[in-house]
């Protein structure tokens, strides 16, 4: 008998690599075929893969970007569901880029400045704006928007938002090099921008004490990604979901095995970081479920409805396949292999 095949489109992330190669059985009747598909740069199995899942309903599974979900499901969308799975987590501060001809030194400086983002929708562009408004002062209304991709998910912000689609073929490094441009917000910043001496610096240089703060003022490592799954791949398959949540944590602490050895990774001190954040961080800020990232997502749906993506904020369970009774999530701070192993 031929098994069912479930179609998984994820990223090349560590924590990723067990799933690709197969070292995560399920104990599912299911054929699990894990994709490679990314947004930039390119991936094994292609890019695009917010539109690929949310838009064309391409997999079965899949991740997704939180505010384009957000932004679907607000409008009515039902077929796929999210999984309180995050692959995928950043800090905004990381993510800002200024031209060193635009004199911007402080985030106040980029009111009435031209700021470019890879869409208004994605979720970087929100975490920053909203970010900027809470906890700089700085009201994303204030600042002229230039996107260089259409959204992923249509959607009118209003007439008194500052918001210009930049030509298919503008060169952004060149225009932030001459100034044309004032500052660069992207979740995925060419290496071009991220090399520093050229013309493009980071807005926040002490980036490890910016973070830091961060996390110990609000107590999370913001969530960009989920995993969503088509509705009805869930109703045939009430276990699935369970067993979704077991793999992704299973290959999760598979990853976090790697760490042991100090020469797997090809930056020097890797070892060395991992111990660093689980001490001056969290053991775990990777942790699946909805309860213990409630604050990271209302935060989040907040800024949802303040930039207008979304009419109001809806209730984590009713945005979430509800699993936090899944109980098979081991406890990092408790593993022989993480700080000082």
């Amino acid at each position: 008998m031929v098994r069912e095949k479930i179609s998984v489109a994820i990223d090349a992330y560590d924590r990723h690599l067990p799933l690709f190669n197969g070292d995560i059985p399920s104990s599912l009747d299911l054929d699990f075929e894990f994709l490679e598909v990314g947004m930039v740069p390119p991936r094994r199995n292609g890019t695009d893969r917010h539109k690929r899942m949310l838009v064309d309903k391409e997999f079965d599974v899949a991740e997704i970007s939180i505010a384009s979900y957000l932004v679907a499901r607000d409008q009515g969308m039902t077929d796929i569901v999210a999984l309180p799975i995050f692959p995928r987590r950043l800090f905004s501060q990381n993510h800002i880029f200024v031209s060193d001809r635009s004199g911007i030194k402080t985030p106040s400086d980029l009111v009435g400045r031209r700021v470019v983002i890879w869409a208004f929708q994605v979720t970087m562009s929100v975490l920053a704006k909203g970010d900027l408004k809470r906890d700089y002062g700085v009201d994303w209304r204030d600042i002229h928007w230039l996107t260089q991709k259409p959204e992923e998910i249509q959607k009118d912000y209003g007439g008194d938002v500052k918001i210009e689609q930049l030509p298919a073929d503008f060169d952004l490094v060149s225009a932030l090099r001459n100034g044309e441009v004032d500052a660069y917000i992207n979740p995925h910043p060419p290496e071009s921008v991220m090399t520093p001496g050229n013309g493009i610096s980071r807005l926040f240089n002490d980036w490890r004490e910016t973070t830091g703060q961060y996390f110990n003022k609000h107590q999370y490592f913001p969530v960009m990604h989920a995993i969503g799954v088509k509705t009805e791949l869930l109703e045939r398959h009430p276990e699935l979901a369970g067993e979704l949540m077991r793999m992704f944590e299973d290959a999760k602490m598979r990853a976090r095995d790697f760490y042991i050895d100090p020469n797997f990774s090809m930056i020097m001190h890797a070892r060395n970081t991992l111990e660093y954040e689980a001490a001056n961080y969290n053991a775990d800020v990777w942790r699946s479920g909805i309860e213990v990232n409630r604050k990271n997502l209302n935060d989040f749906i907040g800024y949802c409805v303040d930039q207008r993506l979304i009419e109001k904020a809806p209730k984590l369970e009713d945005v979430f396949y509800p699993t936090d009774q899944f109980s098979g999530h081991r406890n990092v701070a408790a593993e022989t292999v993480s700080v000082g192993a």
